[in-house]
């Protein structure tokens, strides 16, 4: 005859268990400085380099801990041409002049998310690419 385990030994079990669990869930990255994309991954040049009358324009992946998406490349579009792929905790700074201008963020598994942005010289543009709970890429303006 199989022996239980008292109703307090269960719960103990079980608390142990979701601890232990737990332990596994996704937490963020240590912030280490991102790094910039090299040179010979920007696949459209004019966009990178500095101008007279250009404002910067930061995009950054975001560090992610998570194995799923840590090693795919996100491929950064701006006004309808792709520029650069972003890896796991890199950044690129583009140059654009004063404006309404389209940047965008696909990877092989998800479609193009379009975010209009507006450019102006008051203040420093900052862009964030990020992954949600489903591994879907996300882009948003954020501020400094």
């Amino acid at each position: 005859m199989p022996m239980r385990l008292p109703v307090a030994w269960r719960t103990l079990a079980s608390a142990a268990a979701l601890i232990a669990l737990a332990g596994c869930a996704e937490s963020p990255a240590d912030k280490v400085p991102l790094k910039d994309v090299p040179a010979e991954r920007i696949v459209k040049q004019g966009y990178t380099q500095p101008e007279a009358g250009k404002v910067a324009v930061d995009v950054r992946r975001e560090r992610a801990g998570d194995l799923v998406i840590r090693f795919r490349d996100a491929l950064v579009y701006v006004d309808g041409e792709q520029v650069t792929d972003l890896m796991n905790g890199e950044r690129v700074v583009f140059y654009l002049s004063p404006g309404m201008h389209r940047i965008a963020v696909s990877t092989q598994f998800d479609p193009v998310v379009e975010l209009p942005f507006m450019v102006t010289d008051r203040y420093t543009d900052h862009a964030s690419v990020t992954f949600d709970q489903d591994h879907r890429i996300q882009l948003r303006r954020v501020p400094k």
